[in-house]
């Protein structure tokens, strides 16, 4: 009789057992699919609002240039300057890359990873 409680009670531990993994695979499953989305959205959005400001700028570089080249009487020389002015930033950007761009970055998926 103990012997045959023993056995139910294992069978319901076990039981359990297999729940408690289903359920935990799930809720991974999900938490997993919550970081991915948000993350995707994220750069989807970034993408997007990037697309539409490098359009703005080619815009506004090209009326510059034309500009500059219209008060130097070259239009060559106007888009070499709007070309030397971005090679400087450039430049510029290339050296301090690591402090702008990946610290930012990691800041924010580290907020979504570990916050949620």
């Amino acid at each position: 009789m103990a012997f045959e409680e023993l056995k139910e009670h294992t069978e319901d531990i076990q039981k359990q057992a297999k729940e408690y993994i289903e359920n935990s695979l799930a809720y991974y499953k999900l938490w997993g699919f919550k970081v991915a989305m948000k993350s995707t959205t994220m750069m989807l959005k970034f993408a997007l609002i990037a697309m539409s400001l490098m359009m703005v700028l080619l815009f506004c570089s090209i009326a510059g240039a034309f500009f500059i080249g219209e008060a130097l009487d070259s239009t060559a020389l106007g888009f070499l300057i709007v070309g030397g002015v971005y090679l400087v930033f450039s430049g510029l950007l290339f050296l301090v890359k690591d402090k702008i761009v990946e610290g930012p970055i990691l800041e924010k998926f580290s907020e979504i990873f570990f916050n949620d």
